[in-house]
C-alpha cells in the first residue's frame, strides 16, 4: 500500500470518526471502543508488523500519515504504542495478540522503577513496579522492554543478553498485575504498573539489537510525528481564526504583529516536520535494520518537536486570545496533547542532554563528521 493511499484512508477514517463529542466522552471516562474496532478492522495497529502477523510491513515513512493523523485529529487511542509493539513482536517471531498493547520500559536503577525477571528459561516471570506507563489501563497486553542497565551506568544483569529482551505480559491477570490509572494533561491514562510473578507469555532477545532502548527510541519517533500533526492543526486553526476574527473593522490577521507570529508558528511546524521525516527515514523496520543514525535522528526529532510545541502552543493561544483557553473551544484538545507528548518517551531536555554529551565526547575533530553523518559514537538512548 502506498503512502498516499494510507494518508487518504487515514484522513477519511479519523475525520469522520473523531469529533468534539467523542473527545469529551473519552475524558469523561468512556473508552472509544467502537473507534478502536474500526481502526483495527482497517489494519492500522499492524501497519509496521510482518505479513505473517497480518500486517503490511510498512516503513516508518509509509506509516507517517497514520502517526501524523493521531496528532492532527487528536485521536484518543493507544495506536502508536500498539504499532510499535506489533513491529517488535513480529520482528522477534512472536504472535501479535488481538487488542491494544501498552509499552513498558524497564531500566534497573532508572527513575521510573524497574521489573525484575525470575524463574527458569522455560517459565520466566516479572515482578516490580514501573511508573508513567502510557495507556496501560486501556490495554489488555503490555510489551516489556528489559534493558541491560550495564549499558546505562548501572549494574549489568547477568540474566539478560547484551542486547536486552522483550516480553509479553497479560495486564488483565489481576492476580499478577495491578494497574493504577492517572492522567496526563490531555486526559490520557499514564499508569503505575505493579507486577508480582507475572508470567511472560512470550520472551525473546531484543529484535532490534542496534537500539539499546527500542521502546524509548521508537516511542520518541512516533510522538515526534504525532506532535507535528497536532501543530499542523494549531497552525490551520490559527490562520483561519485570524482571518475570521474581525476587530476594529478588519480581520486581526491583517495586523503585522499577528502575521509575524503566524509566520513564526509556520516556521516551527516546518522545522519539526523535516526532523520527524528524517527520523522516519532512519527508523528501523522489518526490511531495514537500525543504524547509528536511528538514535541521532530520533533525538533530533524529539528535541525539535518538543521545542516547537512549546512555541507553537504559546503562539496559537496568543492569536486566539481568551477564547482559546476555554473548555468549549476545540483548541485545547491539541495544545494539551502537545504539552503531554513533550514529556513522553524522553522530554526534549533528556534527549538534548544525551546528544550534547555525545557531541562533546566526539571533540572538535569528530563534531562535524558526526553531525553530517547523523551519528555520534558516544550517543546512547
Amino acid at each position: 500500500m502506498s503512502e498516499s493511499m494510507i494518508e487518504e484512508s487515514t484522513a477519511r477514517l479519523f475525520a469522520g470518526a473523531v469529533n468534539r463529542q467523542l473527545l469529551l466522552a473519552f475524558e469523561a471516562g468512556q473508552p472509544p471502543t467502537a473507534l478502536w474496532q474500526t481502526v483495527a478492522d482497517q489494519g492500522l495497529p499492524l501497519a509496521l508488523a510482518s505479513e505473517a502477523a497480518g500486517g503490511i510491513q510498512a516503513s516508518w515513512r509509509e506509516a507517517y500519515p497514520i502517526l501524523r493523523g493521531l496528532g492532527y485529529w487528536q485521536v484518543p487511542l493507544p495506536l502508536a504504542e500498539t504499532m510499535i509493539a506489533a513491529l517488535l513482536l513480529s520482528a522477534a517471531g512472536i504472535d501479535v495478540p488481538d487488542g491494544a498493547i501498552a509499552l513498558v520500559e524497564s531500566v534497573p536503577g532508572g527513575p521510573d522503577g524497574a521489573l525484575h525477571p525470575s524463574g527458569n528459561t522455560a517459565h520466566r516471570a516479572l515482578s516490580g513496579r514501573v511508573l508513567r506507563v502510557p495507556w496501560a489501563s486501556a490495554c489488555r497486553w503490555a510489551l516489556v522492554s528489559l534493558v541491560d542497565a550495564g549499558k546505562h551506568g548501572g549494574a549489568a544483569d547477568a540474566a539478560l543478553p547484551a542486547s536486552g529482551q522483550i516480553a509479553l505480559i497479560d495486564l488483565h491477570n489481576t492476580t499478577t498485575a495491578t494497574v493504577t490509572t492517572r492522567q496526563n494533561p490531555a486526559g490520557e491514562p499514564v499508569c503505575e504498573v505493579v507486577l508480582q510473578d507475572a508470567p511472560c507469555l512470550a520472551l525473546a532477545a531484543n529484535p532490534l539489537p542496534g537500539l539499546d532502548r527500542p521502546v524509548r527510541t521508537l516511542g520518541a519517533i512516533a510522538h515526534s510525528v504525532m506532535m507535528v500533526g497536532a501543530m499542523e492543526y494549531l497552525l490551520e486553526q490559527s490562520v483561519q481564526y485570524a482571518s475570521d476574527r474581525v476587530q476594529f473593522g478588519r480581520p486581526i490577521g491583517k495586523n503585522q504583529a499577528i502575521q509575524q507570529q503566524l509566520a513564526l508558528l509556520a516556521g516551527e511546524v516546518a522545522a519539526a516536520r523535516v526532523a520527524a521525516l528524517v527520523a522516519c527515514d532512519d527508523a528501523p523496520s522489518l526490511a531495514v535494520a537500525a543504524s547509528p543514525a536511528t538514535l541521532f535522528s530520533a533525538a533530533v526529532a524529539k528535541i525539535r518537536a518538543g521545542e516547537a510545541a512549546t512555541r507553537a502552543t504559546s503562539i496559537a493561544h496568543q492569536v486566539h486570545g481568551a477564547i482559546g483557553f476555554t473548555q468549549e473551544h476545540g483548541l485545547n484538545f491539541a495544545t494539551r496533547r502537545l504539552w503531554a507528548w513533550r514529556e513522553a518517551y524522553g522530554a526534549d531536555a533528556w534527549w538534548a542532554g544525551r546528544l550534547g554529551a555525545a557531541a562533546i565526547q566526539a571533540g572538535a575533530a569528530g563534531f562535524w563528521p558526526g553531525l553530517t553523518a547523523r551519528q555520534f559514537d558516544g550517543l546512547t538512548g
